[in-house]
């Protein structure tokens, strides 16, 4: 069974909404795997795989193709080049090549997982805090003297917390599509790649 995420078929056990803390609304996937991507990736002994030493010329290839500024459309135009220049190109190189941009890309996508986990756990305890800060104001506004003061410094406390609570939750629709999008970009790549790697 698997569960289509993106553009990329996951194996069922490696997506769960188990984790509370998770904000997003896409399954969170701690780690992806090269073998989804590029067909026999991780069949050989992991010693070896990506071991193959990168040129200077398919080192600058790897980190342009990594980089989201470039598009699919030039990513392409840059294989095809580096195809083109270096016909004695092997499939074990080009298999280097992807293998440098997923671990690369791969590192940047486990850190912004941690990031949103750690903006997650801020946004609860905020969410605590404002509920904490509600029931007071309920507690002195049932007794026989309200203390109108303090209620006035609560209101106001209350609107900022719940103001900076909105805005960190706008933000964090963004920053959940970014593991995403980095995924998309390893798969295109990865076409890509396999398009001018020889058989």
């Amino acid at each position: 069974m698997s569960v289509l995420h993106g553009a990329l078929v996951l194996p069922a056990g490696a997506a769960s909404f188990d984790d509370p803390s998770w904000p997003c609304q896409q399954r969170k996937v701690e780690k992806l795997s090269l073998g989804l991507m590029w067909p026999g990736a991780g069949v050989n002994d992991p010693e070896e795989t990506g071991e193959i030493a990168l040129p200077p010329e398919a080192r600058e290839l790897a980190g342009r193709l990594e980089l989201r500024r470039t598009s699919l459309e030039e990513a392409e135009q840059l294989v095809a080049g580096f195809r083109e220049r270096n016909p004695g190109v092997t499939a074990d190189l080009m298999q280097a090549v992807f293998t440098d941009i997923f671990d690369r890309l791969g590192t940047t996508r486990s850190k912004i997982i941690s990031g949103i986990g750690r903006y997650s756990a801020k946004q609860i305890d905020l969410a605590k805090k404002i509920d904490a800060t509600r029931a007071e104001m309920d507690r002195i506004m049932g007794e026989n003297e309200p203390d109108y003061d303090r209620v006035d410094q609560l209101e106001e406390q209350l609107d900022w917390d719940e103001r900076v609570y909105r805005d960190r939750a706008r933000s964090l629709t963004y920053v959940c599509e970014t593991p995403v999008l980095i995924e998309k970009r390893l798969y295109a790549l990865a076409q890509i790649l396999l398009k001018y790697t020889p058989e």
